[in-house]
C-alpha cells in the first residue's frame, strides 16, 4: 500500500533551536515507519530566536522541504527598544521591570499584528499552497502554532478546498496562554483574537492540545481535541538511562539544573528564597550545592540571584545545542522545571520535562496547583510539583534529596516513561491519522 502524504507548516525548523522545532521534527523522522510521508513548509528566512546546528541531524534523508521568503517587523521592534529582542520567542518584560518603550512595544505587538508578528507570511504562503496543492496530493495538513497566524493558512486552505483534511496542532494556548493578559488589547483587539480562534477550532478537523488539560479546555470551546503530549528521543545523545554515564561523572558538587529559557513570568522567586536560606544555615549545603543554568535565562533574574547568597554558587552555561543541554540533565542531580503561576496555565507541559525523565534524575517543578505536569511527576515517580506560595515545603524536599546524593543513594528512576517516547507518540499520531482520514 503506498504511503500518505501530510503536509506541515512549520514557522520552527532546523537550525531553529528551542523545544518549538521538535516536535513535528520528530514526528516527521518517525512517521514513515507508520505510513505516512511528511513534507515541509517552511520560511525561506525566518527570525529565531535561536539556533541550534544540531538539530540538523535529525532532519531525515530525502525529506520534502518547500521554503517561502516571510517578512517579519522585529527589526524595526528592536530599533524601538532592544528587549525587544525576547518578542521573537514569546517573552517581554512585566511589572515594574516595565520601561515605556517596552509597555508601547507589548501594546504594538498585541493590537497590530493578530495574532502575531508573523501575519505577514499568511497570505503568500495561501497563494502558494493553494498551487501545490493543485499540483500534488495530499492527504492531510497540519499547521503547529504558535505562532498561531500558521492558522490562518490552514483556516484559508480548509475554505479552498473544504475536503481537505486539517489538523490545527497548538503547542501553546492562544487567548488562555498566561502572557495574553499582558498583551495591552483594545476591546476589539481581544474580540478579533479570539474570533479568530474561534473559527480554527470550528474548522479544524482535528484540533491537537500538547496537553490533557489544553485538550479538554480546546472542546469546551468547540474543538474536536485531542492530546499528544511532547516526548523524548531515544536516539539522543543522553536520552537514554545510562548508568556509566552516571558512574563516569561522580558529581563533587549537588546541582540543581535549570535547562532552557526561563523568562520573568516564569521565575520560581520562592524557589531562590529557599536555597539562599540553605545556604545561609546550613554549611554542608553550602559546601556542596551548585545552581547551574544552560539556557538563555533574563538578565533582570540573573541579576537578582547574584544580590543575594547564591552569587557564588552559580553557574551560568548560557544557550547550548541540544545535544550538550541532554548532556547536562545527566550530570546533574535535580532538574527544575518552571510555569506560569496562574490557573489557566495547569495544562501548560514544558516540552523539555520528557527528557526530564529519560534522564532518571529528580524533578522539582513550578506551577499552578493541580497541573498536568504535576500529573506525570505523581505517575512516574520522578519529582515533586510545588505552587508558587510554597516556602518550607521547598526546603524539606532539597533537604532530602541532598541528604540522599550525600549518602549515595539518590538513584535514576525511569518508571512508566516509554509513554511519552517519540517513537510511541508518533504511532499514536499515525493511529489517529488512519482512524479519521
Amino acid at each position: 500500500m503506498p504511503q500518505k502524504k501530510i503536509l506541515i507548516i512549520t514557522y520552527y525548523w532546523p537550525p531553529a533551536g528551542g523545544p518549538g522545532v521538535q516536535r513535528w521534527l520528530k514526528f516527521a523522522k518517525y512517521l514513515p515507519e507508520n505510513g505516512w510521508t511528511p513534507v515541509i513548509y517552511t520560511p525561506e528566512n525566518p527570525s529565531y530566536p535561536l539556533l541550534d546546528e544540531s538539530l540538523l541531524k535529525d532532519i531525515p534523508d530525502g525529506l520534502e522541504i518547500i521554503k517561502t521568503k516571510i517578512w517579519e517587523p522585529y527589526q524595526l521592534a528592536e530599533k524601538l527598544n532592544k528587549s525587544n529582542k525576547k518578542f521573537k520567542a514569546g517573552q517581554f518584560d512585566v511589572g515594574n521591570n516595565q520601561s515605556w518603550k517596552s509597555r508601547l512595544s507589548i501594546w504594538v505587538r498585541g493590537n497590530f499584528f493578530i495574532p502575531d508578528a508573523r501575519v505577514f507570511w499568511v497570505k503568500p504562503s495561501v497563494k502558494f499552497l493553494e498551487q501545490y496543492l493543485k499540483e500534488n496530493k495530499i492527504d492531510a495538513v497540519v499547521t503547529s502554532g504558535p505562532p498561531h497566524s500558521l492558522h490562518l493558512i490552514g483556516l484559508a486552505l480548509k475554505e479552498r478546498f473544504p475536503d481537505l483534511k486539517w489538523i490545527a496542532d497548538f503547542r501553546d494556548p492562544w487567548t488562555e496562554i498566561s502572557y495574553y493578559k499582558h498583551l495591552k488589547l483594545t476591546k476589539n483587539s481581544d474580540r478579533k483574537h479570539r474570533q479568530l480562534e474561534s473559527e480554527v477550532f470550528r474548522n479544524a478537523d482535528i484540533t491537537l492540545a500538547t496537553s490533557y488539560t489544553d485538550a479538554e479546555n480546546f472542546r469546551k470551546n468547540g474543538a474536536h481535541a485531542l492530546c499528544i503530549t511532547n516526548g523524548f528521543d531515544e536516539s539522543d545523545a543522553g536520552s537514554q538511562i545510562s548508568k556509566s554515564t552516571a558512574d563516569d561523572h561522580q558529581q563533587r558538587k549537588f546541582t540543581l539544573s535549570y535547562i532552557g529559557v526561563l523568562e520573568q513570568l516564569r521565575n520560581p522567586e520562592n524557589l531562590w528564597k529557599a536555597l539562599d536560606e540553605l545556604v545561609k544555615t546550613n554549611r554542608d549545603f553550602a559546601e556542596s550545592f551548585t545552581l547551574k543554568f544552560a539556557g538563555r535565562i533574563d538578565d533582570k533574574i540573573l541579576n537578582s540571584i547574584e544580590q543575594s547568597a547564591l552569587k557564588n554558587h552559580i553557574t551560568n552555561l548560557g544557550y547550548l545545542s541540544h545535544d550538550k543541554a541532554i548532556n547536562e540533565m545527566q550530570v546533574s542531580d535535580i532538574l527544575l522545571i518552571t510555569n506560569f503561576p496562574n490557573v489557566s496555565s495547569k495544562g501548560i507541559i514544558p516540552g523539555k520535562i520528557f527528557e526530564y525523565l529519560a534522564t532518571g534524575k529528580q524533578i522539582i517543578s513550578f506551577g499552578p496547583d493541580e497541573a498536568d505536569v504535576a500529573r506525570i511527576l505523581e505517575d512516574t515517580r520522578a519529582g515533586k510539583h510545588f505552587s508558587y506560595d510554597d516556602t518550607a515545603e521547598i526546603k524539606a524536599f532539597l533537604l532530602e534529596k541532598f541528604k540522599l546524593w550525600k549518602n549515595g543513594h539518590l538513584t535514576a528512576n525511569i518508571q512508566n516513561i516509554e509513554q511519552f517516547s517519540r517513537r510511541h507518540l508518533t504511532k499514536k499520531l499515525a493511529e489517529i491519522l488512519d482512524r479519521f482520514f
